[in-house]
């Protein structure tokens, strides 16, 4: 389950659930991370999912934020710029979180 979650690793050992790769998961959850995003949070979202399917959940650690903003818009007040405030940009990165893990096989 290289490109998986632990999550899944552990829902395998304890119920015999198949893994799904980080790339299944976001497109899973897409309808609702995207859910009342507007265009700006909804770009920056995608950014942190390619880096999250690309290198793990690490990349959804909090600390990070400030890393990924400075990939993204080349420095935290350019973040600020484009999003309006702070409180923003660390609401979007927190409140689409919830819906990845938080789906329904169909």
């Amino acid at each position: 389950a290289e490109k998986s979650d632990l999550f899944d690793v552990l829902e395998l050992i304890s119920y015999s659930v198949k893994p799904i790769t980080r790339a299944e998961r976001v497109a899973l959850a897409s309808k609702d991370v995207f859910a009342g995003l507007d265009d700006k949070q909804r770009e920056f979202v995608e950014f942190v999912l390619d880096k999250y399917i690309e290198s793990g959940v690490d990349e959804l650690d909090q600390e990070k934020l400030p890393a990924l903003l400075h990939l993204k818009y080349h420095s935290v007040s350019d973040a600020i710029e484009a999003f309006g405030d702070v409180d923003i940009i660390s609401r979007t990165f927190i409140e689409f979180q919830k819906h990845l893990y938080n789906y329904k096989i169909a």
